[in-house]
């Protein structure tokens, strides 16, 4: 019988975070405890700043993955246990991940510290409210919100239109009931009667901002430039503008220090920021992984959903913004999930597949089947064409190994991936931890030494339109037919250009699941068209963000959430968190 990941990551001996912290170079002075197996990093600034030529030289590698699916991808789990794997292999490897949202958490996830023998501990803490980071955030979101009320309430001096006001509240939990509000009910005494609405607090442009930022200063610059409402004659009004920018700096002040923690077998691990990828940009802070270059050999980071949605933002935003490139990118897949792909797709087709249906949600995924496995695989070829022929950067596939795995399936999937010039590696990390992806990690070490197959470049130029970039994202990374844009979002094009933000890099709100707009359209779909309804500029984190489809900046909690089955025991342990 299996442990589950809280069983197993509660039977580790972990070491005490001073000696992580030492085997990478760190005195007691550097770091901040939090407990004794967490720690904030003080002096990042300087960490980065002495090392500016080596965070160019130590080779990154991006780990990212097919679009997920109910049967799972292991994404975190493979980069947590490519880590060990290289720390097996003798070499100075530190990981870079982002924050668990206390949302999922406690919605479908359950947790996101990895699986099996690969997990980052202590995991309950992560996926809790570990450092307090997402506090800090969530509070320096609100404050501005409370602020640009009162101003109004206050005699409006800027002259700010209450139904112009695009800055909304936020909480780290999926609470539907949140989407659409009316505040400031109860009379004049009790503020402006508006609607109103939530996001999660991953969805918040000080998220992003967080993330974005490399230093302390430049914090402090993004923070005042994000636009939270608009005058009556349509003037945008900042953090700045409602001197929030000090208070909100001193907020998050703790928060940008980034965490340190470890794997299961004593990798060093950097966790800071938690950006959604089909919401934002999906990707760890910019410091976080500064400083895990400037204290490694190798670093390995991870990017949110699959590779259409955070690998692409990686690419075009936080690579741009912070001089980073690449060595190496992995993409992760299971046969299961490529089967269920394959079954989505020959549905959609008009092929008879409820023989193999368990539900009606659920295919029979742990029995062998070739066809389904062919008509699912495209998913994972098209990923791996777009980061060897759009970003040109060297690609390996790895196998998320699962026990109902065959070896025909598995034969099936190496051979069309060698079609493409990548190699597909099984990885057992789940299992068998840094020990079962030492074949991954020779992999990885073998395209990162062969720099005559890494020529990164971008999937679109800065100097283009809005519309262009954004039709450049949708043909060459989602392969779609064409964009249209709804009436609104051509106005809102027109109002960012008058406003100087056209050279601004894309950020496209995107259902996870499908590489189009319509998450029931899986596997490689042609012939569709992208709609994007609405743009709207976050000017601190600076980008344009695009929502296409039904994309919801505040999710759902499903039928039954995984917050029925967390609970402490009789003996106070936390158990129920995966």
């Amino acid at each position: 019988m299996y442990k589950s990941d809280i069983e197993i990551a509660q039977s580790i001996k972990a070491y005490k975070i001073e000696k992580i912290a030492s085997s990478i170079g760190l005195d007691r002075d550097s770091i901040e405890l939090y407990g004794d197996f967490k720690a904030k990093i003080n002096n990042y600034d300087k960490i980065i700043n002495d090392n500016k030529d080596k965070i160019k030289k130590t080779p990154l590698v991006l780990v990212t993955a097919i679009n997920p699916t109910p049967a799972g991808e292991g994404k975190t789990t493979t980069t947590i246990g490519l880590a060990d794997a290289l720390k097996k292999l003798k070499k100075n490897v530190v990981v870079a991940l982002r924050e668990p949202s206390l949302g999922p958490v406690f919605g479908v996830k359950g947790g996101a510290c990895g699986g099996g023998y690969a997990q980052v501990i202590p995991m309950e803490d992560i996926n809790l409210h570990f450092t307090g980071d997402f506090h800090a955030i969530g509070a320096a979101n609100n404050l501005i919100a409370a602020m640009l009320d009162n101003h109004i309430f206050q005699g409006n001096e800027l002259n700010i239109d209450k139904d112009k006001i695009i800055w909304h509240r936020c909480v780290d939990m999926n609470d539907r009931e949140l989407r659409y509000i009316t505040a400031g009910q109860g009379g004049e005494k009790n503020g402006i009667e508006r609607r109103d609405s939530f996001d999660i607090t991953v969805a918040s442009e000080i998220m992003a901002v967080f993330c974005l930022a490399n230093n302390i200063n430049d914090l402090r610059t993004r923070l005042g430039k994000i636009i939270i409402a608009y005058t009556k004659d349509d003037k945008p009004i900042t953090v700045d503008d409602i001197k929030a920018t000090g208070a909100v700096l001193v907020l998050l002040k703790d928060a940008f220090k980034p965490n340190l923690v470890q794997t299961l077998e004593g990798t060093p691990t950097i966790i800071h920021g938690g950006p959604f990828a089909n919401i934002a940009h999906g990707c760890n802070s910019v410091v976080a992984t500064k400083t895990a270059l400037a204290l490694s050999d190798i670093t390995i980071t991870e990017a949110g959903f699959g590779a259409d949605l955070g690998a692409e933002k990686f690419l075009d935003i936080k690579c741009r913004f912070s001089d980073l490139k690449p060595a190496c990118v992995v993409v992760v897949a299971t046969v299961r999930a490529l089967k269920h792909h394959g079954y989505s797709y020959l549905a959609n087709e008009g092929k008879d597949v409820n023989k193999y249906r368990i539900d009606d949600k659920k295919f029979d995924l742990n029995i062998e089947n070739l066809e389904a496995l062919d008509a699912g695989l495209p998913n994972l070829l098209q990923h791996v064409k777009n980061i060897k022929e759009v970003y040109k950067l060297p690609c390996v596939v790895a196998i998320n190994a699962f026990p109902t795995d065959t070896k025909n399936e598995l034969d099936e999937v190496e051979k069309q991936c060698k079609e493409l010039g990548v190699n597909a590696v099984l990885s057992e990390v789940w299992s068998k931890g840094g020990e079962g992806g030492i074949n991954l990690a020779t992999e990885v070490l073998k395209q990162i030494n062969n720099n005559s197959t890494n020529n990164f470049t971008f999937s679109y130029d800065l100097g283009s339109s809005i519309e262009e970039k954004i039709k450049s994202i949708a043909k060459k990374i989602y392969h779609a037919d064409n964009v249209e844009f709804t009436d609104n979002a051509k106005s809102q094009i027109e109002v960012l250009n008058k406003l100087g933000f056209s050279k601004l890099p894309i950020c496209i709100a995107k259902t996870q699941y499908s590489f189009s707009d319509n998450a029931k359209l899986l596997g490689a779909p042609k012939g569709f068209v992208i709609t994007v309804k609405n743009i709207k500029v976050s000017a601190g984190a600076g980008f344009i963000v695009a929502l296409t489809g039904d994309i919801m900046t505040m999710p759902g909690l499903p039928k039954v959430p995984a917050a029925e089955k967390i609970d402490l025991d009789s003996s106070k342990k936390i158990i129920g968190i995966f």
